[in-house]
């Protein structure tokens, strides 16, 4: 059984995702999750809000286009969770995702899913930014990044090179733009750009990118820890020190070896991405992209386990954050679930859910409708009680 508080944001993501309010124009997922009221455990929440603003924005080359619906969360005013997903045009993607602000007393998660065609070819990108010392990088990121990376010169014919020099600069436009605030906050970010067939994970930080081919957990990031050799080695031959406090910390103070952000150690923590090219083919099943709250708790093989269980990628979103606080995690958990369909090509857009539309949920604590189970719930009892975790502490 679901914890009463959880169970009644997955009932109102559920009634959300039901309506026709997103349209057949929903490519664009780009949410900023604000933070819900402070000192909150799991409570139910009465109202779901969601605003959508349906535009399109050309790109620099080719007449590609960068087009559809970029949402608000779903606001859940005392959880802070969301969800949603979709499909492609061809049938042969869905994705879905879910954000949850868990323990913590704050939200520095984000995330942006984009899906636009480039010289006839099929781009998706989906990227996961974990903020620490603060949200405004990991915002940053998810407003800039992908932008940048669309208008770079090279990017369908290096996209390796493009990758690159586009985290590097968003990094120094970050700093830049931060340089008389008082602030020093960073972000990882873990990213997946699919061109066609071709897939390049870009990692920086302790997010993480997994898949499953032919059943096969493979990780194709390494998370950047202070203690990893090469990473203390490039550290310390920069005059930088890693020590001991509570886990291993580039000068006792972060402890990741790579970020976004973090102008005092940013002789140290650099933002230059590890990158893995792969190519589709029939034996990818699924891409998990998270942050360290999924990770922290749930082995690479659980969670393409479990995500292989569920169709729908969304639910198998959800029921990865579900798992991942019921066994603990203390930190904010947003997860992007990417599914291949090698059989099942079709040529339109099919919609997440019904098209009808119905008003947001009023009464979410009438009992969930018996669907619930199979869309994410787990067997294992949530906490009853959950204690925040205080926000701004640089993990």
């Amino acid at each position: 059984m679901l914890h009463a508080g959880l169970r009644n944001f997955v009932v109102g993501s559920i009634r959300v995702a039901s309506s026709g309010r997103f349209g057949a124009d929903w490519r664009l997922l780009r949410a900023r999750r604000p933070c819900p009221q402070k000192n909150r455990g799991l409570r139910s929440s009465s109202v779901v809000r969601r605003r959508m603003m349906v535009g399109s924005a050309k790109a620099d080359r080719g007449g590609g286009s960068v087009s559809g619906a970029s949402s608000e969360r779903d606001r859940a005013d005392d959880g802070g969770y969301a969800s949603g997903g979709w499909k492609s045009d061809d049938g042969r993607l869905s994705w879905g995702f879910s954000s949850f602000r868990g323990k913590r007393a704050t939200m520095e998660d984000f995330y942006d899913i984009k899906s636009s065609t480039i010289d006839s070819q099929a781009v998706r990108l989906f990227g996961i930014f974990d903020g620490h010392g603060g949200s405004r990088a990991a915002e940053y990121l998810k407003e800039n990044l992908f932008e940048n990376l669309l208008k770079h010169p090279k990017f369908m014919t290096d996209t390796k090179l493009a990758i690159r020099e586009t985290y590097q600069k968003t990094d120094a436009d970050f700093l830049d733009a931060e340089k008389n605030t008082l602030r020093d906050d960073g972000s990882t970010a873990s990213t997946a750009v699919l061109v066609g067939n071709h897939l390049y994970v870009a990692n920086v930080g302790d997010s993480r990118a997994v898949i499953s081919k032919a059943g096969k957990a493979i990780q194709l990031s390494d998370d950047h820890k202070p203690n990893r050799s090469d990473e203390r080695k490039r550290i310390e031959s920069a005059g930088g020190v890693v020590m001991w406090a509570g886990t291993w910390r580039v000068g006792g103070v972060l402890a990741m070896s790579r970020a976004f952000g973090n102008r005092l150690l940013k002789q140290f923590v650099v933002a230059e991405p590890e990158i893995q090219e792969k190519v589709v083919d029939e034996e990818f099943e699924l891409l998990v992209l998270a942050s360290d709250g999924l990770w922290d708790v749930v082995a690479n093989e659980d969670a393409v386990t479990l995500a292989r269980l569920e169709e729908d990628p969304e639910a198998a979103a959800r029921k990865l954050t579900e798992i991942a606080f019921s066994r603990g995690s203390a930190d904010n958990i947003t997860i992007i679930v990417v599914r291949f369909h090698h059989n099942d090509i079709i040529g339109v857009d099919s919609p997440p859910a019904d098209s009808v539309d119905s008003p947001p949920p009023g009464n979410v604590d009438s009992p969930p409708p018996a669907s619930v189970d199979s869309t994410g719930s787990v067997d294992s009892p949530l906490p009853t009680s959950v204690d925040s975790v205080p926000s701004g502490e640089k993990k």
